[in-house]
């Protein structure tokens, strides 16, 4: 390209700033904060505001969030619709214990389980997606009277203990006693795995893995099967068509269910429908969400059908804050917004305009060796060398600053960290997408002299 490319123009400005400085802030979080907690980029990026798909930083300086906060934020930052829903219920109650009726709770349950198809239609609400997922686990050992969870190699499902086992790669779990009863049976990465995504029959392929597990390792106890509908921490690995159908009829043969985490990808993010799996043509038996259930506030949500939920009254669930009403208010004002703004179709229109402009740059930057993903979650894996598929970890490093510093904030996935995440907020335009595209052309471009 000629020129640098330019974020496109907005009318609204955010407030100006006039808080401690980055350095203070710095100072303040090595001081008390987790010392675990790391930054993306070589100089700590500060954000103080946003508005739609941009943040600010103290400066005044505008960046198009194509991270999303981490796929939070799925309506936009700031939105109208959602400020007024949670002041107007903050103002009248924020908290009140689910021993009692609230109608913001019973409205949001009613409409979250009408966007899911026949018999999912009882909603349990969390604050979290770890919490969703952890309480997935226990509603199918309760229900099934078996044990035994099944995940995948490239998951990640949350931090909670009792979900940890089924994080797949070695930095992203804990020093904890090995869990008998919890599994990696295979995986679906088919741009590093034996059958390719396209090549007929490979969905079942992967999918015989999982038959393969249950017949060596848990026969007559499996409970569930756990997976994401796209992988997203994993890298943005979708499995191949007809691996999602296959293995839940496995996993059901044997007695278990088929948990769907659509913590990244429900909502709309995918651009086919409110849900991942819809795309799959299988109904799994139980889904858990968070993230851009919320646009960032902290909400989770399990859905399932009535027999299923029952069984959790054999044991104590109950969740101090999951489902308050100023939770639901959020809850529905994404629900509301995501409809009036008609986001799926948004989603699947910019996820195509950004598919096309990466599949030409593809063409002529020989970094890219993978690219993949629906909507807006799409992954670009960089590589070295196309044919030994070497991760270009230092090359993804140079590749976010230099997206940085043209005002261009993407996410980092993957195994070997070498996969850029793509996932900005479903307010996006077809300008953004061409303004990602082409920082990405200079980005690998400056990526790759740098090697």
């Amino acid at each position: 390209m000629s020129e640098m490319p330019s974020l496109p123009d907005v009318e609204v400005q955010p407030p100006a700033y006039a808080g401690p400085s980055r350095e203070a802030v710095h100072a303040d979080r090595r001081s008390h904060l987790s010392p675990h907690i790391g930054h993306m980029y070589r100089e700590p990026l500060m954000l103080v505001s946003g508005h739609g798909q941009y943040v600010y930083d103290e400066t005044g300086r505008r960046y198009l969030d194509a991270f999303g906060g981490v796929l939070t934020t799925s309506i936009g930052h700031a939105n109208p619709r959602l400020l007024s829903a949670m002041a107007e219920q903050a103002g009248r109650i924020m908290h009140t214990s689910m021993h009692y009726l609230n109608p913001t709770v019973s409205a949001y349950a009613r409409e979250l389980a009408a966007r899911f198809p026949d018999p999912l239609d009882t909603v349990i609400l969390f604050n979290s997606g770890s919490e969703a997922n952890d309480m997935a686990i226990m509603a199918a050992r309760l229900f099934t009277g078996n044990y035994d969870v099944i995940g995948l190699r490239n998951a990640f499902h949350g931090t909670l203990s009792g979900i940890v086992p089924l994080i797949a790669h070695q930095s992203w779990r804990y020093p904890l006693p090995a869990d008998p009863g919890i599994s990696r049976a295979g995986w679906i990465y088919a741009y590093r795995g034996p059958w390719a995504h396209d090549e007929p029959g490979a969905g079942e392929h992967y999918a015989e893995q999982i038959a393969t597990h249950i017949a060596e390792a848990t026969p007559g106890r499996i409970a569930a099967f756990l997976a994401e509908t796209i992988q997203g921490v994993g890298g943005v690995v979708e499995p191949p068509p007809g691996f999602l159908s296959a293995a839940a009829t496995h996993v059901r043969q044997a007695g278990g269910l088929y948990i769907a985490d659509e913590v990244q990808t429900g909502f709309g993010r995918t651009g086919d429908a409110y849900w991942g799996f819809e795309a799959h043509g299988v109904t799994p038996d139980i889904v858990t969400m968070a993230k851009g259930i919320g646009n960032g506030f902290p909400i989770g949500a399990l859905v399932t059908r009535r027999e299923i939920a029952e069984v959790l009254g054999q044991k104590m669930t109950y969740n101090t804050y999951g489902g308050s009403p100023l939770a639901c208010a959020a809850g529905l004002a994404v629900l509301e917004e995501i409809d009036a703004a008609s986001m799926v179709d948004n989603a699947r229109a910019c996820g195509a305009r950004l598919l096309e402009r990466l599949d030409n740059l593809a063409e002529k930057q020989a970094l890219i060796g993978d690219i993949r993903g629906r909507g807006l979650m799409i992954g670009v894996e960089l590589v070295r060398d196309r044919t030994t598929k070497e991760p270009a970890r230092a090359e993804t490093d140079r590749a976010l600053e230099a997206l940085r510093e043209m005002g261009c904030l993407v996410g980092r996935a993957g195994f070997a960290g070498n996969v850029l995440r793509i996932t900005p907020p479903m307010c996006a335009t077809l300008e953004d997408m061409d303004f990602i595209a082409d920082c990405l052309e200079v980005a690998l471009a400056t990526a790759s002299e740098g090697a």
